[in-house]
């Protein structure tokens, strides 16, 4: 490819040193469990994916190696490895100096993903040791550290070159280091999803996965050609589809959008933001901008089309998108997020702009395809008769009973009213209960017993859903109300615990009652999961009493059998078949006392996931959901 020489040691700048990172590693990755360590890829693969966006770069391969490193390499322009100001190789400045890169200038990049120019040494400063070669002018530099600290001596402030080569780019192998990270194997299917998910958002690019760990390798390569297109296709492909993807793009005053919808039978919404080829799970300004702008849009069809009369309200937000699967995607020179990790985009003319883009285009698109218009105003008209019917369904039902939260017979709540201390467990059966009640710490631990089963929310109409005991004394309890498809009446800051805990039995049915209460919190609090708050406990399977030495609880199968191969002399195994059967010391010490107890944290990475997890969770198809559980438990985290 043609290769731009306006990149070179002089586009580096360098703003403040690498202090901290390793002393606070979750202010740069969001955190130290599997998805931070997965993060490090994704922070060196959106380097690479930004010299694509720079027309520099059409192929990345990202090799997950048998030694547990990964490798990251792409036919790009190469880092510059010229004598920067600072008296050293520009190179040797970009992995180990915070804020240092060609992200700041905007004659290297228009746009960028590595936003901030913390990734590449925010990665050496996490692993365990980083191998670099540079390929560039003609030869292979070559570069490495460990811990974030060079061990390579430089010649006259360069790199040392170590072959010659015709070709360019830049290749990176890291180790993750152990000492930072709770777990340092990579999880392949997420790495996957992401890579698979860039490779949508540019259909110009070529990404080969290799993963080298187990007895054979697998080799994927990531092309789409159709794009954003294709990537709607393919969240819908399981979904009955009411019309053929639209696709709009456009850009004004520097900023590109581009836009795919399609309406589904289902009832919710799936719209998915991208800024400069990031996933936005929060949203953000980009959204907001296309939201308000489809609706503003809809309705005044609807109006012209006299499908809303003169004494009508106007179609709400929700019952316009209600069936809706989106994806949009925009390219902005100076996006300003919440946080490294990017989860919000919060520029106010990237709202501007993606509205005005949405407005001019799409009534073009409509004006072309009558009867495209027509199936997406009648997903609203039916979405608004739904929601008028249950939102009188919904005051009823909640004007007709108060009761306190605390006296209700169920919930056993904790002294503390500190939010941020507190945490309430929900608890299957009233024998687990019981224990629980007896084992807490009453002062920050809440316990809330439910009996069986919980109502299945999916297909449930708003008034069973509320007529439900134990989903009404929840949603009182955590104090921040709930939403659903036809409105919002959920608010995160007034929620009364920073950890809500599922604790059910390690058996199928106690699989199956997580998977209902996570499609609860996912349709009708989704916020709870986006935000961290929700957990499943980690009960142990069996406990070892060895004849000499301390007694050990093991927490599934393959625990027991290392157990069995590293432990000497004889032991006896006990094998708890429910929570009901630990006594409260027992049930205190492996499933409530934070500096002994496993959880693990429901998370959800990227869009692809997302909308898989949705589809799953909210489905009828009830052995999905059980393996979702499963899959995570063996996965668990140790909560700190």
């Amino acid at each position: 490819m043609a290769k731009n020489t306006a990149y070179d040691a002089n586009s580096i700048s360098v703003l403040e040193g690498l202090e901290a990172v390793r002393k606070r590693p979750g202010m740069y990755i969001g955190s130290v469990s599997r998805k931070g360590l997965n993060h490090l890829i994704y922070e060196i693969v959106d380097n690479s994916v930004d010299e694509h966006l720079a027309g520099v770069c059409d192929t990345i391969w990202v090799t997950l190696e048998a030694d547990g490193s990964c490798t990251v390499e792409d036919n790009g322009r190469g880092i510059p490895v010229g004598m920067h100001k600072k008296g050293v190789s520009a190179a040797r400045i970009v992995f180990t100096t915070l804020h240092a890169g060609g992200k700041f200038d905007n004659a290297a990049y228009k746009t960028s993903g590595g936003l901030h120019g913390v990734g590449s040494s925010v990665v050496n400063a996490l692993s365990t040791y980083m191998d670099v070669e540079i390929s560039r002018d003609g030869a292979i530099h070559h570069d490495r550290y460990e811990r974030g600290v060079p061990v390579l001596a430089l010649e006259n402030g360069l790199l040392p070159v170590i072959g010659k080569t015709k070709k360019t780019g830049t290749k990176i192998n890291f180790l993750p280091d152990p000492e930072i990270f709770e777990k340092t194997r990579f999880k392949e299917d997420e790495v996957k999803s992401r890579l698979h998910e860039t490779a949508y958002l540019n259909p110009k690019l070529t990404i080969i996965y290799e993963d080298k760990r187990g007895e054979e390798t697998e080799h994927i390569v990531f092309h789409e050609e159709d794009g954003i297109v294709g990537f709607v296709k393919d969240l819908n492909k399981n979904l009955e589809t009411i019309h053929d993807v639209v696709y709009f793009s456009g850009e004004s005053e520097g900023i590109g959008v581009e836009v795919a919808f399609q309406y589904t039978n289902e009832f919710h919404e799936n719209i998915l933001g991208f800024c400069n080829n990031i996933y936005n799970a929060e949203g953000g300004t980009h959204i907001t901008g296309f939201k308000t702008t489809f609706t503003t849009v809809i309705n005044s069809y609807a109006r012209e089309l006299g499908i809303l009369k003169e004494k009508d309200a106007n179609f709400t937000g929700t019952d316009v998108r209600n069936g809706m699967t989106a994806v949009i995607s925009i390219k902005h020179p100076d996006p300003r997020f919440e946080g490294q990790t990017k989860t919000k985009l919060d520029n106010q003319d990237a709202a501007r702009i993606t509205g005005k883009i949405t407005s001019d285009e799409i009534q073009l698109y409509f004006d072309k395809n009558l009867d495209t218009l027509k199936a997406v105003i009648s997903c609203a008209e039916k979405a608004a008769k739904i929601r008028k019917t249950e939102e009188k369904a919904k005051t009823n039902l909640l004007t007709k009973q108060k009761f306190s939260f605390d006296s209700n017979g169920k919930l056993a709540n904790c002294e503390s009213r500190d939010a941020a201390k507190c945490e309430i467990f929900i608890v299957e059966g009233d024998s687990a209960g019981g224990s629980a009640k007896m084992a807490r710490n009453r002062m920050f631990q809440a316990i809330m017993p439910i009996r069986g089963k919980i109502l299945n929310v999916e297909k449930a109409s708003i008034d069973k859903v509320l007529a439900n005991a134990e989903i009404k004394t929840m949603i009182n309890a955590f104090g921040c109300g709930f939403s659903e498809g036809y409105g919002n009446d959920f608010d995160i800051t007034k929620l009364r615990y920073d950890k809500i805990i599922i604790m059910a039995d390690a058996d199928v049915d106690g699989a199956h009652i997580s998977t209902l209460l996570l499609t609860l919190f996912y349709r009708f609090m989704p916020e709870l999961i986006f935000e961290g708050h929700v957990y499943i406990a980690m009960p142990p399977l069996y406990k070892a009493i060895p004849s000499r030495g301390e007694e050990e609880y093991l927490y599934d199968d393959d625990a027991l059998a290392k157990y069995r191969k590293t432990h000497k002399g004889s032991f006896t195994l006990q094998r708890y078949k429910g929570l009901g059967e630990m006594d409260a010391e027992q049930l205190w010490e492996t499933t409530l006392n934070p500096e002994t107890r496993l959880l693990k944290k429901v998370e959800i990475e990227d869009a692809i996931t997302a909308s898989d997890v949705t589809a799953m969770l909210m489905g009828t198809d009830v052995p999905p959901r059980k393996a979702f559980i499963y899959k995570y438990a063996k996965d668990a985290e140790i909560d700190a």
